[in-house]
């Protein structure tokens, strides 16, 4: 690696981050923009907002790559994306449809650099593998969606492209089921996001309350302070959505033997600590099979507090397959 580093960038739903790698493992010069997808513009055609944030991503890295003299570029992208860079979709970023997008060629061509294009997660599970050794874990994200990646004897388990969008699984198929960004109905995403969560809130008249404000002017931020205090009808509202990922998560533990998962995202690192605690009581709930209440209590943990696990990641990833300038 040459002493000049990386350029990483982190593309959510809701903001695109991009920031500067050191070789000695630091982050710096981090910027934030909303990004140019759904979440901005949500009346936008699907092939307009793909363009706009394509060329936002494009400018974002040459900003950088211009401001550092980075030697190649990582990108960390919220979506299904092949072992070549290609994006198949990005339900958060612009919706459901769309055509697959060959990021990574269409930035190698503008930018002149190596880059390197995976899914935001995948970027993220190398922060938190510590070494040859590392024992199985599978990394969650809560935030505007839920995705999830496996790390399993040093590689991180998918299928051209294919894994890890546990957003995606089905957990309601009437017709009145939450909608999902990606244009479905009753997937995990659509249900216990931080999207998720907040629609349901919104639709609940018991919301209706001076604590609260009118239901069409909840956010986030309130739902999130408000189960932080304990307010018990925030914290019945999240109850009712760790459910269903409650049953994700066990089915993952059922299938492969995972017994580690580690929490990220936005939306679950804004509660914290509490999170941890009431998905941990809703596995309990849900059970998993073979192992005792103690072993239960011992599956969730919080991610480091910050936003930084998919630019770290990323970085780290680059180092570890010696991409050089």
């Amino acid at each position: 690696m040459g002493d000049t580093g990386f350029v990483v960038m982190d593309v959510g739903g809701t903001t695109t981050r991009t920031g500067h790698y050191l070789p000695d493992g630091r982050v710096t010069g981090v910027r934030r923009v909303p990004t140019a997808g759904i979440g901005l513009d949500p009346g936008t055609p699907v092939a307009d907002l793909q363009r706009r944030v394509v060329e936002q991503i494009a400018a974002e890295a040459e900003t950088t790559l211009i401001a550092s003299g980075a030697s190649a570029v990582g990108i960390a992208f919220a979506g299904p994306v092949t072992t070549a860079g290609r994006v198949l979709a990005g339900p958060t970023v612009w919706g459901g449809g769309g055509v697959p997008i060959d990021l990574a060629d269409l930035l190698r061509d503008r930018l002149g650099v190596p880059v390197t294009v995976v899914n935001d997660l995948t970027a993220a599970v190398w922060r938190y593998v510590s070494g040859p050794g590392e024992p199985p874990f599978c990394l969650v994200t809560v935030s505007s969606g839920i995705g999830n990646k496996v790390y399993w004897d040093g590689r991180v388990l998918l299928d051209e492209g294919h894994g890890g969008e546990l957003g995606h699984w089905t957990w309601r198929t009437d017709a009145d089921a939450p909608p999902c960004d990606c244009g479905g109905r009753g997937h995990l995403g659509g249900i216990a996001s931080g999207r998720g969560v907040l629609a349901a809130a919104r639709s609940d008249a018991r919301y209706d309350h001076v604590s609260y404000g009118p239901r069409d002017r909840l956010t986030n931020e309130i739902l999130v302070a408000a189960v932080r205090a304990g307010d018990p009808l925030a914290t019945e509202t999240l109850r009712t959505a760790l459910r269903p990922l409650a049953a994700a998560l066990t089915s993952v533990f059922c299938a492969i033997g995972v017994r580690r998962f580690r929490v990220i995202g936005g939306f679950a690192t804004a509660i914290g600590a509490r999170y941890a605690e009431l998905l941990t009581e809703a596995l309990h709930e849900a059970g998993c099979f073979g192992l005792s209440p103690a072993e239960i209590d011992g599956l969730v943990t919080m991610g480091e507090p910050d936003d930084d696990h998919s630019l770290l990641g990323a970085g780290r990833l680059l180092t570890l397959d010696g991409v050089a300038g």
